[in-house]
């Protein structure tokens, strides 16, 4: 009877602990209540969100083609003749004022366009003679010319383009979308990252999955290697084997998920089961080696190569199968002009011989599949570059400062206007004068064409709801097909 009597001491002891109420009562009545306050239920969230689209989508999946380091506008796509008649010149000290730069310092001097600029198409667009491939394509894409962002450092920026914040912790873009819609092919992630000349400054975060399900993050494949890291079964283990392990893991996760209700184990039970899926579906979407030679000549691509190139015909090859979206990071754009070849005469000529051709190629090829109607494609760094030298070594290196109040991006596809320029900047590129596009914007317009309205596609999360763009953000309707 005393061991009886201690056991039952024992036991009622165990559900006055502290780690018990924190464990189990915070998932009973503590969710209870919150979800009565909230309206919503905190540990039954689907995985998938909310699977269908607030209105009929224009487009299904997103290509989002991300210049890391900020390629200069006004080498590329922003003309200003004005601005080549002041080269050398002083700059007027009233565009300094007030002004924050990352470099800049006393007074600098003008800077012209180190291209040559040519009207194109039926629409006239300026291209410069950097990417004499895309001028051929103007007439398919919409030019966003006074893009703007209050960020003025790399990393700070990126997060701001890919999360709607400058912050660590808040979901990408792609997250939300897989979030929202969920993805066509359930044996491959729905938010896939290809990266080539090095990871972004802001690092994993910009494709992270933040307060949502982890599931939602973007997994990074590689075209040289392996195509996910420890995709590989180790030595002496087959698939079955995988397998099992793989049902016996779960079967203890789907025990805890049963006594804690945390939602999480929820997601760790879906990785665990898409990866065993990804070991052959990934390799086979990877594996470009049997594309036909027209393929890789138009790509310009070498199978086994980490490259932009690559990563642009991979793109083409994950769309076919219906993932979600696709983030292309591409590192080499940051020209600050600090040592010989760094500037907007070297560094950013020879980045654009890297893209020029595969980019092109991808819209082409997208085009004539057939995919580039429901495909929305978008191409643009995290901010743009100053009409003043930077010269911080103190030579003439032809270099440019970040630069937030005006850069362009471009959109094509997924229901964007053709043959379209948005937007327009002052006399020297310096800052927009109208049609002024802001990152949230830009945001806003990427979900809306995907089916969303920004301001409904939410996530509670620490007592009040989240969302992409924050609590700004209008659709840029003008450049909407």
């Amino acid at each position: 009877m005393g061991n009886v009597f201690e056991e039952a001491l024992i036991q009622k002891a165990k559900y006055n602990t502290r780690r018990h109420f924190l464990k189990q009562c915070m998932s009973g009545l503590g969710a209870t209540a919150m979800a009565g306050l909230s309206g919503q239920n905190l540990f039954a969230k689907s995985l998938s969100g909310n699977p269908l689209p607030h209105f009929a989508p224009k487009a299904k999946h997103v290509i989002f083609l991300h210049m890391a380091g900020a390629p200069s506008q006004l080498e590329l796509f922003d003309y200003k003749p004005v601005l080549n008649q002041l080269n050398g010149k002083d700059c007027p000290p009233s565009l300094m004022e007030g002004k924050q730069f990352a470099f800049l310092k006393g007074i600098p001097k003008m800077l012209g366009s180190q291209a040559q600029f040519q009207q194109h198409g039926q629409s006239g667009a300026y291209v410069s003679d950097y990417l004499p491939n895309f001028s051929s394509m103007v007439d398919e894409v919409s030019f966003l010319k006074a893009c703007h962002t209050q960020e003025f450092n790399h990393a700070p920026a990126q997060l701001f383009m890919h999360t709607g914040s400058p912050l660590l912790g808040r979901p990408s873009m792609g997250s939300w979308v897989t979030y929202g819609l969920g993805s066509e092919n359930e044996d491959l992630p729905g938010f896939v990252v290809l990266v080539s000349g090095g990871e972004p400054s802001a690092g994993k975060s910009v494709y992270g999955s933040g307060f949502l399900p982890t599931v939602h993050q973007g997994v990074q494949c590689r075209s040289k290697g392996d195509p996910v890291l420890y995709l590989s079964n180790p030595d002496n283990i087959n698939s079955n084997l995988r397998k099992q392990s793989i049902d016996a893991i779960n079967k203890i996760n789907e025990q805890e998920y049963q006594e804690s209700k945390d939602p999480e184990i929820l997601t760790r039970i879906s990785q665990y089961e898409l990866a065993y899926r990804m070991q052959t579906a990934v390799p086979e979407v990877m594996n470009i080696d049997d594309e036909p030679a027209w393929v890789h000549e138009i790509y310009q691509t070498r199978p086994g190569e980490n490259a932009f190139a690559n990563n642009c015909l991979l793109a083409r090859r994950l769309v076919e199968k219906g993932v979600r979206f696709i983030q292309l990071f591409d590192r080499r754009w940051d020209s600050h002009g600090a040592g010989p070849g760094n500037g907007v005469d070297g560094a950013l000529k020879n980045a654009c011989k890297l893209i020029d051709q595969p980019m092109t190629a991808l819209l082409r090829d997208l085009k004539q599949r057939g995919l580039l109607e429901e495909t929305l494609v978008v191409w643009g760094g995290e901010f743009g570059r100053t009409p003043m030298m930077e010269a911080r070594s103190g030579a003439d290196f032809k270099g440019r400062d970040h630069n937030g109040d005006a850069f362009t991006m471009w959109m094509a596809g997924g229901g964007i206007k053709k043959g379209y320029t948005h937007g327009e900047t002052d006399e020297i590129g310096f800052s927009g004068v109208s049609g002024r596009v802001h990152v949230h914007d830009l945001q806003a317009t990427i979900l809306h064409q995907l089916g969303f309205d920004h301001e409904r596609l939410t996530y509670h999360f620490q007592g009040r709801d989240f969302r992409l763009t924050d609590v700004h953000g209008k659709v840029v309707k003008e450049i909407l097909a």
